[in-house]
């Protein structure tokens, strides 16, 4: 992970202000913040294309462990809600045996996420998910144009429905392109912690958008990645 991390910070940081200057000055003002934010989405979508064939030993090498130490598929699918409400298959390796977590709720005012109910992470998993690594194939996503390397994480439906209701200010997250990390992560809103919080530092982050925040996050998030998480 810190490989295509260190790479997208950058890049990012030379090539999207660059194109963005070029396309705001053709657009008048009011359009300005728009176009930032598709040469945003545009020059990550390549920064991601590029990261996943820098990494490729690394997700081949985590796929044949994924694979050779549990039963199941390699690859955890599950559908996640992006812009304006749309629905995506978001990528993980496979951290946990296999079972139907269907029903698990969490509790009021907590943001799913971490360990939920038992705890199923196989020894590989613990490891894939301490190294951030089991988040890799969600590069993809941002290949697709379904993610962005920054910007709110993306939630379950049925979460989506519970907290938009329960959350003043939950649904505006989805106004912009859900990220691979996001400020909210990088503030410590991240796993079982104050689902509102979460919201309020999301939709700061889309109200106070910039190149640099977007740049300053990924700097917060490669470090997090090489202290390591849970």
């Amino acid at each position: 992970m810190p490989l295509p991390l260190l790479l997208s910070l950058l890049l990012l940081a030379l090539a999207v202000p660059m194109s963005a200057a070029l396309l705001a000055a053709a657009a008048p003002a009011v359009e300005a913040h728009a176009v930032a934010l598709e040469a945003k989405y545009l020059v990550g979508r390549c920064i991601a294309l590029v990261a996943l064939l820098l990494v490729a030993p690394v997700l081949i090498a985590a796929a044949l462990a994924v694979r050779g130490t549990s039963r199941g598929p390699i690859l955890f699918r599950q559908r996640r809600v992006g812009q304006d409400g749309e629905l995506f298959e978001m990528l993980k390796f496979r951290s946990m045996r296999v079972a139907d977590d269907a029903g698990f709720v969490p509790a009021g005012g907590s943001a799913p996420g971490g360990i939920e109910g038992v705890d199923r992470r196989t020894a590989v998993g613990r490891f894939l998910r301490r190294s951030s690594l089991d988040e890799l194939p969600q590069l993809w996503n941002v290949v697709c144009g379904d993610m962005a390397l920054v910007g709110p994480r993306p939630e379950r439906p049925e979460h989506v429905e519970r907290f938009s209701d329960d959350v003043p200010g939950y649904a505006r997250r989805h106004r912009v392109r859900v990220g691979l990390t996001g400020l909210a992560q990088v503030e410590g809103s991240r796993g079982a912690t104050c689902i509102a919080t979460r919201a309020q530092l999301d939709n700061a982050y889309i109200d106070e958008w910039s190149l640099a925040l977007d740049v300053k996050i990924l700097g917060r998030t490669f470090g997090a990645v090489l202290r390591g998480a849970e």
